[in-house]
């Protein structure tokens, strides 16, 4: 993994592990399904460059900042593929991950039961899986809403829904290596996952 992402990441633990001793956490894992997302072809054919839906995986962890409220670090997973003309025509296997720090609102002011809004910005990190080409790492945003249901003492189950939008440029080159698999347009990569996870406070 990239050392700056790598300085984010341990950065924003330590910032956050100091905001004090006496807040609740909260580790979230989800299984999910993400769908959406695609490039347009810059050059001959031009042509449409849909990313496959696929099974998602996520994982996040939250710190409580008042009685309706929390401080959220999330990530997510997912394998899928394109297709690439520049790279013969058949499809390139790639992973897409986010990273994003943002937080949750319940709207009816009591973390850990009811609906509740969830947001973040951060990093999309697209990792193709055929050696010798670059992976990529974009700014990017999460939005969504959710339902906790309280199952026993610090266990809750969460249903989301969630949207990711990650800025690209408006026309770019990726996964370079000598020349380049993909030249696109555009100025957004969208892609929306359906989650349901375990909740376990601590």
């Amino acid at each position: 993994m990239n050392l700056n992402l790598l300085q984010t990441v341990a950065c924003v633990t330590l910032s956050l592990g100091a905001m004090g001793a006496q807040a609740q956490h909260a580790l979230t894992v989800y299984a999910g399904y993400r769908g959406g997302g695609g490039f347009e072809q810059a050059r001959s054919p031009y042509q449409s460059l849909d990313l496959r839906g696929s099974a998602a995986g996520s994982a996040s962890l939250d710190w409580d900042i008042d009685a309706g409220r929390q401080v959220q670090l999330f990530t997510s997973y997912q394998s899928t593929e394109i297709a690439a003309p520049g790279n013969g025509g058949g499809p390139l296997k790639l992973t897409v991950s986010y990273l994003h720090l943002g937080g949750t609102n319940f709207f009816e002011g009591t973390i850990g039961r009811g609906p509740y809004v969830v947001g973040g910005l951060g990093v999309t990190w697209m990792a193709p899986s055929e050696r010798g080409l670059s992976d990529e790492f974009r700014p990017s945003m999460n939005l969504g809403l959710g339902y906790q249901f309280p199952l026993a003492d610090s266990v809750a189950l969460r249903v989301e829904l969630r949207g990711y939008a990650t800025l690209v440029n408006s026309e770019t080159n990726l996964f370079c290596s000598g020349g380049c698999v993909v030249q696109i347009k555009g100025q957004l990569l969208t892609q929306a996952e359906l989650l349901t996870g375990l909740s376990f406070g601590f």
